[in-house]
């Protein structure tokens, strides 16, 4: 690359000058490439140790002029193919023009303009993110391109000296951070270290210090444990590590490919030394945990953050803290973690004002809401900015008011005469076409109230109505309560919140202090519940910000039928089933379209058990459309991959719990884990949030708080159970007694405090005891929570989470390794150890066509949904990569040829993409079986579908015509099955014949396994040569090379024989009878159906039993004059009519210069053109060989398996060859070691890569 010319003082220094003219000089590092002796190890070692290299690649372009001692760099390389295009350029630009000056600072100036405006002009080109890279940083991903093989599409993130322990000894070097691999190169005194691990291959991640090793950070993956120490700043270089690790979690969770956030807030000054990509993850990192801080929407971006202090009204205190500005909130947190918090949306500003600076309040600013709240910030450093930015983040606020605004937090003040049937019934009216299960004209059953039941409602009218409010108001059965101490207690806590609205703010601008949480912990009052969830949660921003989203959603959704939607219905009557709001087609509709329309909304989750659960709460308290973005805040930020197909969340809360449970109740842990109770229980605690095994009222409790607290609050209380439970464990004997300890403490915790009648539940039925049990006050088991579990911290939670997704996924990826091994190891000849080699490879393979593939196809083409076996799957490019590295059949130049040929093979669906045990299955048919196996392999290759048409295409019609013909009947036959197929399966889950179509593939399947080689059709003249060439390619560099070819040679011409004498015998029949005209001319494709069953196209109408006959006995003739030839016919002595073939001895053929193989053909019957350039045909007389596109290929000529099988068998180097054993791990280990080192072997000189 060309270089801002830069001043160097020693030329001559630790450099070599390979090139020279008046002008420039052409340098290479000494101890770059070959030789370079005791110096050259010393520079590379400094180049490393010292990162000199970093602005020092190992070629180099320096101009000078005669007089002058000093040297101008003005280009560098990291190959010489680079450095000689540029040196090239010079040559021919700048050399004359350079001599026509008289005055050599004339020329130096002129140098110097030249490499500045190609520099500009090279900019003007690149894309503007790699203008933001600095020089430096560019070289530094040129090195580890360079020395890790990687290509142009893998970006650097950061770059960091440290050393590596190999053993007991640190190895001084730098380590790579790029998006999917972890890299680490060391050269220390001609000793190369070079470590490339994918983030997805990473197990373990710690950062920690042991007395052998100082500060270091650990990283595991499955077959090493690795330590690197000696960082400058290892906290950030920890960090980075984190996030790209975690990064590469979610692609393996969820398939997303990396694609960077096109909103990150660029830097308004460029920093030094750091990549882009390293600043936009930071950048993420810090929207990432804001977001969370103040449960914002996901896609809200955070501008900047500076220090300030609020004015608190309520305790008169100026509070220091952080105020956080993004595009739709301004949000304060105060550094005591209690003291408050704030946030306030951009929609309810009305004015941002500059107030007058005093001694007490210096740089004031005020701001001010529609709910007539003011908020008084000081102490801003920069407050101009600030303002101003404030000022356009409100002018791109939309002004309108959201729909539902008008009944903002105004719910406890309905009028209560209308409580009981208030029912909206014309918001959704278009979209509530459904409820299918109702007879048209049935009024609600069971409706609890008189002004229901006595008003029927339409439902073909489409008149399904939704609750305006909660469900809990319309199906309160008593009123009694409400009079008693519990009504009074009830009024209570309702004042105190209102004296709490009235001091600290209402709605969303609220001041969040200790207070707000103590209130939280005392329990919500039933009326305030739905507005305080949806307050805590974030859900009223997200739902305020879209209005009429849901009722899209729900209108789009209804009337769509597909696996969540079946799942749904079977599920709506077991959601609490004990509440009348449940027992009710107006409870069961609600939820209905709540759990359809969020399924719609997010495919990926679509539905998950205990949805269900969760949600039937949320519309006790909410309406339809509040309990809906509840849904979403829960499922995507409160809960993240909690309800996913795999659990994955829950799993790894699970392992956060037990980590906890060692640390706080280790005597307990050891017990629990030996009965493996708490994978068992913590699942149905967190996935229901204690719903599904507390009673209802008291569960409630525990919602209100972790809707305030988050999930942390969830392993509090967890943590409170187990240790209040703690003598009783420990005295257990298996897990049924532990789980019913816990059964029944849960089931009589009670909330004395409730207005709701007890609703019974049925887990207490279960496992009702004789004695009567003792009652826990729920609001005593919180307070106990956090009397003694309340130092756990949302960040350290977090930090937790990232080490258990770590385990959990690739426990996950374990599983599914082992269940993809255990599916396909019955049928093939690897074993177990192969087999998991082997998937790992095909993992990677497939992994590295997501990230460097051109396209995203590949991460596309996963569905999670699918079976483990079908989830991986690679295309034709990506096998021809796996099967070059791994075949044992290697042809050179023709490998990739038969590569596709096998692909084609297997692809038995025709949809270019093979899965992990067709693969195997190929790859078995290589290394697995006797010779006869392998053969039949190798014969398949060369038949269709393996074999295109266009590869033994000739130049003439005929010949052209005869394959044609067999393609076109194949795809005939192709088409009539899968139009046959085609119906059955767009019927597939609604046909009630499915299983009849399953049983006809299964029958199929075990048809096509009992093949032999009598059922495989004869092969064509054709394709017989591509054969021959295969196998000629096949022996090149064999150690017996030599006797391979005259083995073949000997064979293919015995066979051409064998091929002319049958064509004698098959055309005697066409003699007599037409009815057997073409029967030498077979369908190779269809390999089901033996050869005998085909007749002529042109006699189908003919068809007799008699011929069938004649052409057996004609067949079996001819099989036999072949074995009698077999065993009569000498190394090519016999001669036949029209075949006059000599052989040329070995002492003619031992020239290699000339010729690499050799190809024994029939006179008159081959085309020059289909042999490779470097074959010689033998036994070609003038005439055929001068009329080169004259010749025909002989289309009744054919040959059989068997007789390929007979001939080969006589030749012991062909059975040694085929014989011979291939050890496929030592191959995988090989292919592991340059997988890497393709993509730039064209550009770069690469070095060697030592473990």
């Amino acid at each position: 690359m060309w270089l801002g010319p830069e001043e160097v003082l020693l030329a001559g220094a630790l450099w070599v000058t390979e090139r020279a003219n008046p002008f420039f000089l052409l340098q290479r590092r000494r101890g770059h490439g070959k030789g370079g002796g005791l110096t050259g190890l010393l520079v590379g070692t400094l180049d490393v140790v010292l990162d000199s290299s970093a602005r020092v690649a190992p070629y180099r372009i320096l101009h000078q002029t005669q007089d002058s001692q000093v040297y101008w760099a003005v280009a560098c390389g990291s190959s010489r193919k680079e450095i000689t295009k540029h040196w090239e350029w010079l040559e021919n630009n700048l050399l004359q023009t350079l001599s026509i000056f008289d005055n050599e600072e004339d020329i130096t100036t002129f140098v110097k303009g030249k490499i500045h405006g190609i520099i500009a002009e090279e900019n003007k080109n690149e894309q503007p993110q790699s203008e933001e890279d600095p020089g430096k940083f560019k070289e530094a991903e040129l090195k580890m391109r360079k020395q890790f093989g990687m290509p142009e599409v893998e970006k650097l993130v950061n770059y960091y000296s440290c050393s590596y322990w190999k053993g007991r000894v640190p190895r001084q070097g730098w380590l790579y951070l790029t998006v999917n691999h972890l890299c680490f190169y060391s050269f220390l005194l001609g000793k190369e270290v070079t470590l490339v691990i994918q983030w997805v291959d990473v197990t373990q991640l710690e950062k920690n210090a042991t007395l052998l090793f100082p500060e270091c950070i650990k990283v595991n993956t499955r077959d090493n444990e690795l330590y690197f120490s000696m960082f400058l700043n290892i906290n950030e270089t920890f960090k980075l590590m984190e996030q790209l690790a975690n990064i590469a979690m979610r692609q393996l969770l969820d398939n997303e490919s990396f694609l960077q956030d096109k909103s990150l807030p660029k830097p308004r000054k460029p920093l030094k030394n750091i990549s882009a990509l390293k600043r936009d993850l930071d950048a993420r990192a810090k929207n990432e945990c804001y977001r969370a801080t103040f449960r914002l929407p996901k896609d809200e971006c955070l501008d900047g953050h500076t220090d300030c202090t609020l004015w608190t009204p309520f305790n008169k205190m100026h509070i220091p803290g952080q105020m956080f500005v993004s595009n739709n909130y301004i949000c304060f947190a105060s550094k005591a973690e209690e003291a408050c918090h704030l946030i306030i949306p951009l929609r309810e500003v009305t004015i941002v004002e500059k107030a007058d600076s005093s001694s007490v309040l210096p740089s004031p600013l005020s701001i001010s809401t529609k709910s007539k709240m003011t908020f008084f910030f000081a102490n801003l450093k920069d407050r101009d900015f600030l303002v101003q930015r404030i000022s356009d983040f409100l002018q791109r606020t939309p002004s309108k008011k959201p729909c539902s605004s008008d009944r903002e937090w105004k719910w406890n003040s309905a009028d209560p005469a209308c409580e009981g049937g208030c029912l909206n019934r014309g918001v959704l009216r278009p979209v509530l076409q459904e409820v299918p299960e109702l007879p048209s004209s049935s009024p609600l059953a069971g409706s609890p109230t008189s002004a229901l039941s006595s008003r029927p409602v339409n439902f073909s009218a489409g008149e399904v109505p939704t609750a305006s409010q909660g469900l809990l108001k319309l199906f309160r059965r008593n009123s009694e309560e409400l009079l008693g101490p519990k009504g009074a207690k009830e009024k209570m806590k309702e004042e105190s919140w209102n004296i709490h609205f009235f001091e600290y703010g209402r709605g969303m601008c609220m001041y969040r202090t200790a207070k707000t949480r103590e209130l939280v912990q005392k329990g919500i009052p039933e009326n305030l519940r739905g507005e305080l969830w949806l307050l805590f949660s974030g859900a009223w921003n997200e739902m305020v910000t879209h209005p009429g989203y849901y009722a899209d959603l729900v209108e789009k959704s209804m009337g769509k039928y597909n696996l969540a939607t079946e799942e749904i219905e079977r599920d709506l009557h077991r959601s609490m089933p004990e509440h009348p709001a449940f027992q009710n087609e107006l409870g069961i509709a609600a939820l209905r379209r709540v759990l359809t329309a969020y399924a719609f909304r997010n495919p990926t989750i679509g539905y998950c058990q205990a949805m269900n659960i969760v949600t039937s709460v949320l519309l006790l308290y909410c309406n339809e459309e509040e309990a809906f973005w509840l849904l979403v805040a829960l499922c995507e930020r409160m809960l993240p991959d909690y309800y996913n197909t795999r659990v994955v969340g829950a799993l790894v809360d699970q392992g956060i719990f037990e980590e906890l449970t060692r640390e706080y109740l280790p005597l307990l842990s050891e017990k629990m884990q030996d009965l493996g109770v708490i994978s068992t229980i913590s699942l149905s605690w967190f996935l229901t949030l204690f719903l599904s095994v507390m009673p209802f009222e008291s569960a409630v409790v525990i919602v209100d708080c972790f809707f305030y607290e988050g999930i942390k609050f969830i392993l509090q209380v967890s943590l409170a159970i187990l240790d209040a439970n703690v003598e009783k464990l420990l005295q257990c004997c298996d897990e049924g007694e532990a789980m019913t300890i816990l059964g029944r403490y849960l089931d009589n915790v009670v909330n004395r405090q409730s207005i709701s009648p007890p609703i019974p539940h049925l887990h207490a039925l279960l496992t009702s005891g004789d004695e009567p049990p003792l009652e826990i006050d729920i609001f005593e088991l919180i307070k106990t929570s956090y009397e003694k579990f309340s130092n756990l911290k949302a960040d350290d939670i977090e930090q937790m989470r990232f080490k258990q997704r770590l385990k959990v996924i690739q426990s996950l990826e374990d599983t599914a390794k082992k269940s993809v091994v255990r599916a396909v190891s019955g049928d093939i000849g690897f074993s177990i150890e192969e087999l998991e080699e082997l998937y790992v490879v095909f993992k990677a393979k497939y992994l590295m066509s997501c990230y460097w593939g051109n396209n995203r196809a590949a991460a596309a083409r996963r569905d999670q949904s699918l079976p483990y076996l079908e989830q991986y799957r690679i295309d034709m490019e990506q096998f021809k990569e796996l099967f070059i590295s791994l075949t044992p059949w290697s042809c050179g130049a023709h490998t990739p040829v038969l590569a596709g040929r096998l692909f084609r093979l297997l692809d038995e669906n025709r949809d270019s993409l093979i899965n992990f045990k067709e693969f195997v299955t190929g790859m078995s048919g290589m290394y697995h079986g006797d010779l006869t196996e392998k053969l039949k392999v190798l014969y398949k290759l060369h038949l269709p579908p393996a074999l295109n048409p266009e590869e033994t295409e000739s130049a003439l019609e005929a010949t052209s015509y005869f394959t044609e013909d067999v393609t076109t009947e194949e795809t005939q036959e192709d088409k009539g099955r899968r139009n046959e197929n085609g119906p059955e399966k767009e019927e597939k889950g609604t046909s009630p014949q499915d299983y009849r179509y399953y049983l006809r593939m299964w029958a199929n399947e075990k048809e096509s396994k009992k093949e032999t080689i009598k059922d495989l059709p004869k092969m064509s003249q054709e394709q017989f040569i591509e054969l021959c060439k295969t196998l000629y390619n096949m022996f090149s560099e064999d150690p017996v090379e030599q006797e391979l070819y005259h083995a073949i040679a000997t064979v293919a011409s015995l066979l051409l024989r064998i091929g002319e004498v049958g064509k004698k015998f098959s055309n005697r029949p066409v003699r007599k009878s037409e009815d057997c005209k073409t029967n030498n001319t077979q369908d190779p494709v269809s390999e089901e159906e033996s050869p005998t069953s085909e007749q002529s196209q042109n006699s189908a109408v003919e068809q007799h039993p008699q011929a069938d006959r004649e052409d057996k006995t004609c067949r079996d003739t001819q099989s036999e004059k072949t074995h009698q030839e077999n065993q009569t016919q000498g190394d090519g002595s016999g001669e036949g009519q029209g075949s006059p073939l000599q052989l040329l001895s070995d002492d003619e053929t031992k020239d290699d210069m000339s010729m690499s193989s050799y190809s024994m053909v029939s006179t008159g019957s081959l085309q020059c053109e289909d042999i490779a350039d470097d074959t010689v045909l033998v036994g070609c007389e003038g005439s055929s060989s001068a009329a080169r596109y004259g010749s025909t290929i002989d289309t009744d000529w054919s040959i059989s398996f068997e007789q390929i099988l007979a001939s080969m068998l006589t030749e012991t180097a062909l059975v040694n060859y085929f014989e011979k054993k291939v050890n496929i791990l030592q191959k995988i280990k090989d292919q592991k070691k340059v997988e890497r080192q393709f993509s730039s072997s064209s550009d770069y000189e690469l070095s060697s890569v030592s473990g």
